[in-house]
């Protein structure tokens, strides 16, 4: 039995990144080894065991075998016999199929050493496209690594492309492509995810509405990237740049959570309103549309949006100041006040309004 450390430790460590977790593949043992040693066998499809100190995930090496469409179609064979090579060559990138011995020698069958020096993202071998969802990881990665100078080996972008016009983007599920673009809306340069997709035609069949207006969501996503690292409103910051109905659709192809579907297509549908000098009746308006009285942080969470896409974000913020000084304000009105003056019914309903758009036109002078 060898134990190796693997994947992307070895690689952050090589790029002096923080690493975060480990992996280990064992070569030469069989389940029944690694459970008469201590370790917890978690692995349905494939055996992978927990450490029995520190946790961490080992798995037997092994090789895998397309058996269907998508990302699961897999036959996996993990027996003693299997090498370290093999285990490796199944992987995406050769910069993550690098291995590390208890001796800290590294072992390197694939090159990554040398496309990390040459800061490349490049492929292990053809089997990269029998697993569609290595395109968005592949992109991830890209965002990742863009400010380090990575660029996409020629060769692995042509096989992107080969496998998108072969339709295999269209087996994947919705929750693992918005997994991979939530984790890539936090990396430093979220807006190399998308331009990698575009680049190699990827963005279809899943951000078909992104398509038309692709080189505007990249210095917008860019710009509002220096401020935040928030998913949520960096996806929103991209919503602001298609239409209402658009962002609606592609936000429920993604299957996006309620808040993040509500904030982006809210984001997107009063953009252009609220990034323009607005009247008090509009802005009262607004507030109604918006149920800004009973979800004032999440109104306050559109403002931030539009702030962000702002071309103009100094004069945004000052306008956001007084919009929300006037939310604040508003809020403050109480219908009691009213049923204490003897109104009834809709008579209190008329000057709660009336109270907030004088409240509104204070603020908003």
């Amino acid at each position: 039995m060898k134990i190796y450390l693997v994947g992307g430790a070895i690689r952050d460590g090589l790029l002096g990144r923080p690493v975060t977790e480990r992996d280990w593949v064992v070569v030469g043992a069989t389940p029944e080894q690694m459970l008469a040693q201590g370790y917890t066998q978690v692995g349905k499809d494939f055996p992978v065991f927990l450490h029995p100190d520190t946790k961490e995930e080992y798995a037997l090496a092994r090789t895998e075998r397309k058996s269907g469409k998508g990302y699961t179609g897999f036959v996996c064979h993990a027996t003693p016999d299997v090498t370290l090579e093999q285990d490796l060559q199944r992987r995406d990138l050769t910069i993550n199929a690098m291995a590390q011995d208890a001796n800290g020698e590294i072992l390197d069958p694939y090159q990554g050493l040398t496309d990390l020096e040459n800061r490349l993202l490049r492929h292990v071998s053809p089997a990269f496209s029998e697993d569609p969802l290595r395109v968005f990881r592949v992109a991830r990665f890209a965002a990742r690594y863009a400010h380090l100078g990575f660029t996409l080996a020629p060769e692995t972008r042509h096989l992107m492309k080969t496998m998108a016009a072969k339709e295999e983007l269209t087996y994947l599920t919705a929750e693992r492509v918005w997994k991979e673009t939530q984790r890539s809306l936090t990396e430093q340069h979220p807006q190399v995810y998308f331009q990698t997709l575009a680049e190699s035609q990827c963005l279809e069949p899943w951000f078909s509405e992104l398509v038309p207006v692709i080189a505007n969501i990249g210095p917008h996503l860019q710009s509002a990237a220096e401020h935040t690292h928030d998913a949520s409103l960096l996806w929103a910051v991209i919503g602001t740049q298609i239409d209402a109905t658009a962002a609606e659709s592609l936000c429920s192809r993604l299957k996006c959570a309620n808040h993040i579907t509500e904030l982006c297509v809210l984001s997107s549908h009063y953009f252009h309103l609220l990034s323009a000098p607005i009247l008090p009746e509009t802005c009262l308006k607004v507030f109604n549309q918006c149920d800004a009285w009973r979800k004032p942080e999440r109104f306050l969470q559109i403002l931030t949006v539009i702030k962000l896409a702002s071309d103009n974000p100094d004069n945004q913020h000052q306008q956001n100041e007084k919009i929300r000084r006037a939310l604040a304000a508003a809020r403050e009105l109480d219908a009691k006040k009213f049923v204490a003056q003897g109104l009834k019914g809709a008579e209190i309903g008329r000057a709660i309004n009336d109270g907030r758009l004088t409240v509104v036109q204070q603020h908003l002078r």
